[in-house]
C-alpha cells in the first residue's frame, strides 16, 4: 500500500527571554483554514522584542496577521520590535499588511455640536457676503446705466416681461383662485358658528390684498422664473459665454442679469394686482355658493376694511419680493460649476434660496408695517 501523505507540521508560538529582551519564535505551517497557536502575550520585565521564525513550514496571510498582533502590542506598551531575523519576503508582506491596514482604517470624522454650529455659521456668513456683494454690484451696475440709459438692452428686458409675466398668467391664475377658494372655505367653517357670514369677505380681501396675492406670486415666479434664469446662466457659464462676455469687455451683471431683474420688478407688481383679483372672485363664488351671500353684498362689504394702504402694502411687497426672486436666481447661476450636475445644484438652491429670503422679506415687511401702522 502507498504510504499516506505527511500531514504539515501545526504552527507553533514560543515565547522566551533573552537579556531582558523578549524574543517570539514562529514555527511550523500556519493556515488560514487553522485555528493559530495560543500566546501568552509580552512577557513582563522586557525591555524590547525580537521576532524570530524557526522551522519554517508552508504559510499564508495568517502569519503576517499574527505578527502584526504582535508589533500592535509591541507599539501599545511602547517597545521597540525588531524584525530583521525573519524571511525578507515575511517581512516585506508583513510591512504591506500593516501599511494597508493603516489606509483602511477608518478615521473619526464624527464633528462635535460645537463643531457643526461653527461650520454652518461660517457657511452662512460666507453666503450672507455672497449675496450682499451680488447685491452692491447690481446696485452700481443700475447706477451706471441709469446715468446712460442708451446702454441698457431694452429689447432683452422686453422678452423677458414678456416671458415672467404674460406666459406666468395661466399658472398665477390657477393658484390665485384656488387661494381665494381655500380661504373662503376655511374661513367660512369659523365664521357660520358666530353667524358672521358676510364677514368672509374681510377674511379673503384682506389675506389677498396684503399677504396671499404678493406672497403666491413670488412663490410661483421662483419655482418657474428664479429656476430658469439659474439654469440658462448656469449653461452659459459652463459653455464658458460668461467668461467671453468678461473678456471683451463687457460686464456680465450688466448684460444678463439687469434686465432680468428690471423685469421681474416690473412685472410682479401687476402679477400680484391680478392674483388678487382671481382671489377675490375665488373668495365671492364660495360666499355665493355656500353661504348665500349676494356678490353685490360681498362686494360693499369688501370695500369697507379695503384701502388704498392695503393695495400699497401688497404692491410693495410684491416689488421687493420680484427682486428678491431674480437675485436669487442669477446668483446661483452665475455661481453655478462648470457641469450639467452644477446646474442642476445651482437651479435647486435658486429656488431654495429665493424661498427662505421670501420668508425673511415677509417677516421683515409684517414688523414694518406694524411700526409704521400700514
Amino acid at each position: 500500500m502507498p504510504d499516506a501523505p505527511a500531514l504539515p507540521a501545526a504552527a507553533t508560538v514560543r515565547t522566551e527571554v533573552v537579556a531582558e529582551r523578549g524574543v517570539v519564535t514562529v514555527g511550523g505551517g500556519w493556515q488560514i483554514s487553522q485555528s493559530p497557536p495560543v500566546w501568552p502575550g509580552l512577557p513582563p520585565g522586557t525591555v524590547g522584542v525580537r521576532l524570530v521564525a524557526e522551522a519554517l513550514g508552508r504559510w499564508d496571510s495568517s502569519l503576517p496577521l499574527f505578527l502584526a498582533g504582535v508589533r500592535r502590542e509591541c507599539r501599545a506598551a511602547g517597545l521597540p520590535c525588531d524584525d530583521a531575523e525573519l524571511p525578507p519576503r515575511l517581512r516585506d508582506l508583513l510591512a504591506q499588511f500593516e501599511a494597508a491596514q493603516a489606509r483602511g482604517a477608518p478615521a473619526d470624522r464624527a464633528d462635535s455640536f460645537l463643531t457643526a454650529v461653527g461650520l454652518a455659521t461660517r457657511e452662512v456668513a460666507v453666503q450672507a457676503r455672497a449675496i450682499l456683494d451680488f447685491v452692491g454690484e447690481c446696485a452700481l451696475s443700475a447706477v451706471r446705466l441709469a446715468r446712460s440709459p442708451r446702454r441698457f438692452r431694452w429689447a432683452d428686458c422686453a422678452a423677458e416681461m414678456q416671458q415672467c409675466g404674460a406666459m406666468a398668467l395661466p399658472i398665477v391664475s390657477l393658484i390665485s383662485f384656488l387661494v381665494g377658494v381655500t380661504l373662503a372655505y376655511t374661513g367660512a367653517i369659523v365664521l357660520r358658528q358666530f353667524g358672521g357670514d358676510i364677514w368672509i369677505a374681510d377674511l379673503v380681501g384682506l389675506s389677498m390684498v396684503r399677504e396671499m396675492g404678493a406672497v403666491m406670486t413670488a412663490v410661483v415666479l421662483a419655482g418657474r422664473t428664479g429656476a430658469a434664469y439659474a439654469a440658462t446662466l448656469g449653461n452659459m457659464k459652463a459653455n464658458e459665454e460668461i467668461d467671453a462676455l468678461a473678456t471683451l469687455g463687457i460686464p456680465p451683471v450688466q448684460f444678463l442679469v439687469l434686465p432680468r431683474l428690471l423685469a421681474l420688478a416690473l412685472m410682479m407688481p401687476v402679477l400680484a394686482l391680478y392674483a388678487n383679483a382671481l382671489g377675490i372672485l375665488g373668495g365671492l363664488v364660495i360666499a355665493y355658493a355656500v353661504l348665500a351671500i349676494p356678490p353685490t353684498a360681498f362686494w360693499v362689504e369688501l370695500l369697507t376694511i379695503i384701502d388704498l394702504s392695503d393695495v400699497a402694502s401688497g404692491v410693495i411687497k410684491a416689488v421687493a419680493f420680484g427682486l428678491i426672486v431674480g437675485l436669487a436666481g442669477c446668483l446661483r447661476g452665475l455661481q453655478a460649476e462648470r457641469s450639467a450636475d452644477g446646474v442642476g445644484r445651482a437651479t435647486t438652491s435658486a429656488v431654495v434660496t429665493a424661498l427662505l429670503l421670501l420668508v425673511i422679506a415677509d417677516a421683515l415687511f409684517a414688523v414694518l408695517f406694524d411700526v409704521l401702522g400700514i
